[in-house]
Parts: C-alpha cells; structure tokens; sequence
C-alpha cells in the first residue's frame, strides 16, 4: 500500500470547513474593512448573554481557596464524584429520573457527549438517524464513528418530528436516533404528543427488529424556553434506551469552557455494559478527565441560569419586523435561532444577496432541508435594531 501522509477524509474536513463558520469567518474580515457596526452577523450560536455572577463567583472563590495543584490538576477519568453527584440530585429533583453519579459521565461539551455516545454504540454498518432540518456537525459525528447517518424529511409544516417518514424510512439496520429539542436550527419544541408517539414508534421497531434502538437527547437548549407553556419531558422518564447529552455552553453561557455530561439511563437494557463502552469510547478519542475547574463550577450553579429576557426580547423584536416585512418566519418557542424561509427558493443565492446589505446569515442546505435560512439571535439587542432597516431593503429588493 503507497504511503498516505494523512487521511484523506480528514483533509477533505478540514478544508471544508462548515457553513457556519466560515460565515463566522467573513464577518470578522468584513468587520474589520468597514467596521463592526456596519456588519449584521447572525452566523454563529455564540451565548451573548453574559454568565450569572454566581458563575464569576465561583471561579473567584475556588482561585482564591483551593490549592492550585488541586484545583487544576486531574479528576477521575469519568468525572468528579461530587459533581456527578451534583448533577444526578439536580435531575432527580427537577424529574424524578431515578439518576446517581454512576450514571453520569462528564464531557467537554454536547459535541464531546455526542461524539463518545455514538463511538459507543455503532458499529460499521450501523444507520444512525435524525429529523431535518438538524445541527449539520451530526453528519460528522456519526461517519467518524463508521456509520451512516440517514436524515428523515422535515415537516414543513410545523417543524415536529416527521414519524409517517419515520416509519417509511427506518429499517433492522437503525442502531440509533438523535433528537433535538428545542431544535437548532428551527427553535420549534417538539410536543409532549409528538415525543410520546415517536418513543411508541421506537419501542414498537425495536422489539419487531429484536433488538435495542437507542435515543440520543441532544440537550444543550433545554432551559432556553420563553413560553410558560412550553414543556420539554425529560426523554429517560419517556423511554428506557435513553442518552442524555448535555451543555452547560448555552445555560450558562459557558461555551468556551467545555463542559457537559452524558446520561446512560439505568433503564437501558444492560446499562452497566453500555456505560462502560462510553468510559472506553472516552478513553479512545482522548475525552479524558473534562476540565477540573468547569466541572466544579457548574456543580455549584446547577439550576441556574443567564438572563433568558434577553433572547425572548431579541426573539420577540426579530420575529416581528420580519414577518411585518413579509418574511414567512416558524415561531420558536426555545433555543436562540429564527427559521425563516427565503424569498427565492436557492438559499444560499439568497444569503449570497444579504450579504450585499451586510446580513450574515446561515442557508438551510446544510441543515438537510432546502430553502430557509437559519438567523442567530443570540446577539445583542443594539444590533439587531441596526439590522432591521436592511432586512427590510433586502424584502424589499424581492418585491415585498
């Protein structure tokens, strides 16, 4: 065999790098040509909340009280025990899950809890699903781990889990299906009737095809919901072969810190086996021991979280002047994303144009569903008021 001197799927990853960022990307050149408050970025799912102070509190008081070489030094390989414990009273306390330290595992992120979940779990020939429109990095995670990923059709009508093509579309091949909700990029909360016929529908397939199909939980908006109303189920009381994958980059508005957890249900059928398959998949990709101080930090903010006011007021004032200009926008109950469609069935053409009016803004392609775009608002509320005058010019420009 000739000599490769790096993989190849690695060196197409790397100069493709996604959509999102490379948006990112042109906002920071275009920012820095004509300045910041003349560019509109709307790419990135960056928190602009700032953390709770309880957060700072924290991290000042452990600086200050801790000896440094414990405080930065190694945790367990799985976690720390308080913090697992922590987490696992938290849970329990707001669900009534029936969690313990155990079942926990700590991550560097919902990316790192996805990415050892799924190395877990499937093996070559596996099919990994998920509902469009989804997070497009899942594509990644799941063919790192040697399996193929299939994307059911969205809904284009309320954006809810699409179960008839479900039902068409699963098969003895599917391994497991990742949720997200509230969803990135749409923000939609799936329904409490929604979920409950999806987990009949996985507990139906699973014992037709004799064996497990297991739910991964993408969490990390769980606690940005804006409408009293608004119930998220915690999906292990729902369904025994649960993952949870948690963040705290968006509760707490720590993104860059790293922090998370994976949730093996103790109800999963041989769940001691399975976790033991994360702590190995954990070891194997090098998830080792996620940062010390962060997973102190957040045991002492559990519950907590930045103030929410602020996105519903940015979703709010969005949502509003968009549909006043006569942009079709979905309603989101949660998350920090409008989903818009655009005014001309080729999305990205149609970012390509926004950008003439310095928006920066996301195309659905990558998301599986064509011809909407994914708007970020979770940006100060200054700048989406700047904003608004070109989103009017750019509907106006299509004849609105």
């Amino acid at each position: 065999m000739a000599f490769q001197p790096y993989q190849a799927s690695m060196l197409a990853l790397g100069k493709a790098p996604s959509v999102i960022r490379e948006t990112f990307e042109y906002g920071i050149r275009r920012a820095a040509e004509i300045g910041s408050e003349n560019v509109f970025d709307f790419s990135l799912g960056n928190p602009s909340v700032p953390a709770p102070e309880s957060v700072h509190d924290s991290m000042r008081r452990l600086m200050e009280e801790m000896d440094s070489v414990q405080l930065h030094g190694y945790t367990s390989a799985i976690g720390a025990e308080p913090t697992r414990a922590a987490i696992a009273e938290d849970i329990n306390k707001r669900f009534n899950a029936g969690i313990s330290a155990q079942d926990i595992y700590m991550t560097c992120g919902a990316a790192a809890s996805l990415t050892v979940t799924l190395h877990a779990i499937l093996c070559p020939g596996d099919v990994c699903m998920t509902f469009a429109p989804f997070f497009p990095e899942y594509r990644v995670f799941v063919e790192s781990a040697g399996a193929k990923l299939i994307a059911v059709p969205a809904d284009l009508a309320q954006f809810q889990m699409n179960l008839e093509a479900l039902t068409e579309l699963i098969t003895p091949e599917t391994k497991a299906i990742i949720i997200n909700t509230p969803n990135n990029p749409t923000g939609v909360v799936y329904t409490e009737e929604n979920l409950n016929a999806f987990c009949d529908l996985m507990r139906t397939k699973a014992q037709e095809y004799g064996h497990p199909i297991y739910l991964l939980a993408d969490e990390p908006y769980r606690e940005l919901i804006y409408d009293d109303k608004t119930v998220v189920p915690y999906l292990p009381n729902l369904y025994d072969d649960t993952f949870v994958c948690y963040s705290f980059s968006k509760s707490l508005s720590l993104p860059g810190e790293r922090i998370g957890y994976i949730v093996v249900s103790p109800k999963m059928a041989d769940s001691r086996n399975v976790y033991a398959a994360i702590c190995g998949s954990g070891r194997a990709l090098g998830f080792v021991c996620a940062p010390s101080m962060a997973q102190r930090v957040v045991a002492e903010n559990l519950g907590k979280t930045g103030d929410l006011s602020i996105y519903r007021k940015n979703r709010d004032l969005l949502y509003q002047a968009l549909t006043d200009y006569g942009y079709h926008c979905i309603y989101p109950d949660g998350a920090f994303y409008l989903w818009v469609q655009a005014l001309e069935p080729d999305a990205k053409a149609f970012c390509q144009k926004a950008r003439d009016y310095e928006l920066l803004l996301v195309p659905s392609d990558s998301f599986g569903c064509e011809g909407y775009i994914r708007i970020a608002y979770c940006v100060t509320t200054e700048m989406i008021e700047r904003s608004l005058p070109s989103f009017k010019k750019l509907a106006e420009s299509y004849g609105k």
